[in-house]
């Protein structure tokens, strides 16, 4: 597949993963349309060499794994890949409707380490899960993505806040809630319930719907992707972080012919510490390692010849701000993946598993780098450290550099996307790891 290719599949997969359920709603129409068989969590499974298959959990989080061929699962242990399906956003309020001085407004939460203000002035859609009572009494849930813009969230002018260039402070309750319309009596009983436009949109799509529950739901800017630059060199786009990684790890997990054992973990909540029942820290990729073995000694060697790379992106050095990085680890767009490495174990690199990932790159020709934070400054973690723990597998982390990482339109390199792939299709091929 072409680099040129590859990006407009990207840009596609992340316009259609608006939230982390319909990212993981996308991937899973990929694997089916690849041969991959879908299991129920609560069924009994059977699974056969050379057999591909996943599973969810909380239509947010997604396992998808490719048996060893001809070897034992102990003997093969598993490549795998990890990534997470959400990214910082605003979430509505359990009850949002807010109405003042004759507008409607949608009250709502900050969800993980937001940059607040690039979301003032954007046009913004709504979508996420919805659950519901049928005209069977039955609780059902159902996807929901407008699609078209419906709310924005403006900024005051210039004229009535001096200080809007000189290091304002956003308050997320007085200052973030949407607008969506203007209200038909001002200041009386808001005229708009958000769960009736609900069950009147999920009707107009066939939903049998007798009366709204409940709902998730996230805005996020209708902007598409784009490539940008003079020579088409940075790719921007919503929730690069980290559907970016998702892509690579799936597309990788598609494109390798390997008889070895294969597994991709994409789960939910990396942004707000990975703990729940679909994240990282929970159990969920754990308890799918132990029902493909029949013992722990089983488990336990199949981990022992496992590895996983935790991909999730890395900070570039901005030329704006290059003080803020270490100047003998600032990483460059398009030039490579970052190997991410932290003495106190923020990243669960090291130099083994650096090594590896060196050498995997040199196979295929692509070029890595390295990114440590200052000394003086503070550091990011991923599902790496956690994942390594959990389970106690090598582990490394990597990542695609990147700006403007939580901000509502991130920046990456186009290079990178392709190169990064091919890497990982060398690393899933490996007899050992």
């Amino acid at each position: 597949m072409s680099s040129q290719q590859t990006i407009e599949n990207l840009a596609s997969f992340i316009q259609q993963s608006t939230t982390p359920y319909h990212a993981v709603k996308s991937m899973a129409a990929k694997l089916i349309q690849a041969g991959f068989r879908e299991l129920d969590e609560s069924q009994s499974w059977q699974l056969s060499p050379g057999g591909k298959y996943y599973t969810t959990r909380n239509d947010s989080s997604i396992v998808a794994w490719q048996m060893p061929v001809s070897k034992s699962v102990e003997e093969s242990g598993f490549r795998m890949i990890g990534a997470h399906t959400d990214s910082p956003c605003l979430k509505v309020k359990p009850n949002p409707e807010i109405v003042g001085n004759g507008y409607v407004q949608l009250g709502v939460q900050v969800y993980g380490g937001v940059l607040l203000a690039p979301w003032f002035d954007r046009d913004l859609s709504l979508a996420g899960r919805v659950s519901f009572l049928d005209d069977l009494g039955n609780v059902r849930s159902h996807l929901l993505d407008l699609k078209k813009a419906i709310a924005i969230v403006p900024n005051l002018a210039i004229h009535l806040n001096r200080e809007a260039n000189t290091g304002q402070n956003i308050n997320a309750q007085t200052m973030m809630a949407p607008i969506l319309g203007q209200a038909e009596a001002a200041g009386e009983k808001p005229d708009f319930d958000l769960k009736v436009f609900l069950k009147a949109h999920l009707i107009d799509q066939g939903v049998n719907v007798e009366k709204v529950l409940d709902f998730d739901l996230s805005f996020y800017d209708v902007q598409a992707p784009a490539t940008v630059g003079l020579n088409d060199e940075f790719f921007a786009s919503a929730r690069l972080d980290n559907l970016l990684s998702c892509f690579m790890g799936l597309q990788a997990l598609l494109e390798t012919d390997s008889q070895e054992g294969l597994l991709l973990v994409c789960n939910d909540h990396e942004e707000v510490g990975s703990m729940s029942a679909a994240g990282a820290q929970g159990p969920m990729l754990e308890q799918v390692l132990a029902r493909i073995t029949d013992s722990n000694e089983q488990n336990t060697r199949m981990l022992a010849n496992s590895m996983m790379i935790s991909a999730d992106n890395a900070h570039g050095i901005h030329p704006n701000f290059a003080a803020m990085h270490d100047s003998n680890h600032g990483p460059i767009l398009n030039a490579g993946p970052v190997i991410k490495i932290n003495a106190n174990q923020r990243y669960a690199t090291n130099d083994v598993t650096s090594a590896m990932f060196r050498h995997y790159a040199e196979q295929v020709g692509a070029q890595v780098q390295v990114f440590v934070i200052r000394a003086d400054m503070g550091c990011g973690s991923t599902i790496g450290p956690i994942t390594a723990s959990e389970l106690g597998v090598k582990t490394l982390d990597i990542g695609v550099p990147q700006f403007a990482m939580h901000s509502i339109r991130e920046l990456s390199g186009t290079k990178d996307v392709q190169s990064t792939i091919d890497i990982f299709k060398y690393y899933l091929k490996q007899a050992r790891v």
